[in-house]
């Protein structure tokens, strides 16, 4: 089966009824998307499918051919972070950072949709991502900082902390 993965095309040979979350990690190698709870329910799995966030662990994988595929490390680059990933570190919102990949991608889904968010639109898009330390007020904030500088130029102290944002996902 062929996919196309942060828009690049692979050939996998997982059974069609493997979770995508498992052909993305084991098999492509892409682990910054975290398995949570093998149900659907916590958001840790989220990557886009067509701009669209889906929670990978209870997709088919051939439910995702023919479409593309965008994982956490689809999302931002050394060279052109998401300004979310730099929003993150400016609030603090990573703490143990294991639901972090899956927030940042509903967040982005949520930016794509919605540019100037109301705070009503970032509890309704993120209420489908559980963070276990707490951090929803920072992430709040986090996402009205990141809509703000998608409608500026970039900040020279913004890009300095977007390479350690990168660098953090990398990590987990």
């Amino acid at each position: 089966m062929q996919l196309s993965v942060n828009g690049r095309l692979v050939e996998v040979a997982s059974p069609p009824d493997t979770p995508l979350l498992w052909v993305v990690r084991d098999e492509l190698k892409l682990k910054g998307s975290k398995y949570g709870c093998g149900m659907g329910l916590c958001g840790a799995c989220t990557m886009h499918l067509n701009g669209t966030p889906i929670r990978t662990c209870i997709t088919p994988v051939s439910a995702a051919e023919g479409m593309e595929i965008t994982t956490i490390e689809g999302l931002g680059s050394e060279e052109a972070p998401h300004p979310l990933q730099s929003a993150w570190l400016v609030h603090n919102v990573p703490q143990c950072g294991y639901c972090q990949s899956g927030q940042l991608m509903s967040a982005a889904a949520l930016l794509a949709q919605h540019p100037q968010p109301s705070d009503s639109q970032i509890d309704d898009a993120m209420s489908g991502n559980l963070c276990r330390c707490g951090t929803y007020p920072n992430i709040r904030k986090a996402i009205h900082t990141a809509a703000a500088q998608t409608q500026q130029a970039p900040k020279a102290d913004s890009a300095s902390a977007s390479v350690s944002a990168v660098q953090y996902w990398e990590q987990s």
